[in-house]
């Protein structure tokens, strides 16, 4: 593992690498919330382009954007505890020319705000920008209220939607600046807590290409948002046990890299989904879509099953509800025992 030449990860940084390793990467890994990143990405952007507003509803302090709204008070419009009505207002900036970014709390934008993110932003096909942060549990402590597990489904669904939730501080950086340059709706879906810094600077961001982050030939782990660092740990336990997993990042939940999931599947002949998302819906569904229509091999979703969650400690929540790494391992140990008995 400490021969770079022979490493099977690709753009993870080489502390990283050392963590999975020793499966302490969530307690000592530079880490941020993605929302943190987004909030300082915003300012930056709001320097070099003047058509930048950003809109936001009473949680402003929370996702950090109250930075921009100090530095371009002319740009900035604070709506209160009235989502639907930032949306609407987003829909009308968008089309004199402004790029608004539409800031709340995942489940607000994907249920409370629904009807006017779907009629007033995508039917036209508005180039407005939903920056969400809270999506899944990663609000442990919010409660289930606050917790945005369907987020994910619900934004993939709508037509003209793309859907965008990185995996790191970094990648989010990258996720934000694509969205700028892409003319038309974009979700973009952020976490509460923080989650480790796992990605080199020569990440590959490309909205629609998944990135491959891990080699691997036995099976494939496909992983979206926070749970693609949860993903790597599962690969190094399993590389510890001699099974070679390859993981990707699918960074764009919409539109899917279809090509990228049907060469894995027929490359490595066993899936597992990881989504810190409802099991419907999400990741795994549009997955098991492309698999069960062009080439069906062996596999399993990792996602919240048909429940709500409740308030706690991050980890702790992704342990209970199934989606840490050690449910990722046992669900491919599973894959691969069904790809075994398959012949």
């Amino acid at each position: 593992m400490n021969n770079k030449a022979l490493s099977p990860y690709r753009h993870v940084r080489a502390d990283i690498v050392a963590m999975l390793a020793a499966e302490n990467i969530f307690t000592v890994a530079e880490a941020e919330p993605t929302r943190a990143s987004y909030a300082r990405i915003i300012l930056d952007i709001g320097e070099r382009n003047p058509a930048v507003v950003v809109l936001d509803a009473d949680v402003s302090k929370s996702i950090g954007t109250n930075k921009f709204a100090e530095k371009f008070p002319e740009r900035s419009f604070n709506f209160g505890i009235a989502e639907q009505n930032m949306f609407a207002a987003a829909a009308g900036m968008a089309t004199t020319g402004l790029i608004p970014f539409a800031t709340t709390y995942a489940v607000f934008a994907s249920l409370r705000a629904l009807d006017m993110v779907r009629n007033s932003i995508h039917y036209p096909r508005l180039n407005v920008k939903i920056a969400a942060s809270h999506s899944g549990i990663t609000p442990g402590p919010d409660g289930v209220t606050h917790q945005g597990q369907e987020d994910l489904s619900i934004m993939r669904s709508i037509a003209n939607s793309t859907v965008i939730a990185p995996a790191d501080a970094d990648t989010t950086a990258l996720a934000v600046e694509a969205a700028i340059a892409y003319d038309g709706p974009v979700y973009l879906s952020f976490t509460r807590d923080p989650v480790p810094k796992i990605f080199t600077p020569d990440y590959p961001f490309e909205i629609g290409k998944a990135v491959t982050v891990r080699d691997g030939s036995d099976a494939t782990i496909f992983a979206i948002r926070d749970l693609t660092a949860h993903a790597l740990v599962a690969a190094e336990i399993l590389a510890g046990q001699g099974v070679d997993v390859r993981v990707i990042d699918c960074h764009t939940l919409k539109p899917l890299d279809v090509k990228s999931v049907l060469q894995a599947a027929k490359e490595t002949g066993a899936v597992v989904t990881s989504e810190n998302n409802t099991f419907f819906g999400g990741l795994g569904s549009a997955v098991a879509e492309v698999l069960v229509e062009n080439h069906p091999v062996p596999m399993k979703r990792i996602g919240v099953r048909d429940t709500f969650a409740e308030s706690g400690p991050y980890l702790d929540l992704l342990d209970k509800y199934g989606l840490s790494a050690r449910h990722i391992v046992a669900a491919v140990e599973e894959v691969l025992q069904r790809k075994k008995s398959a012949g």
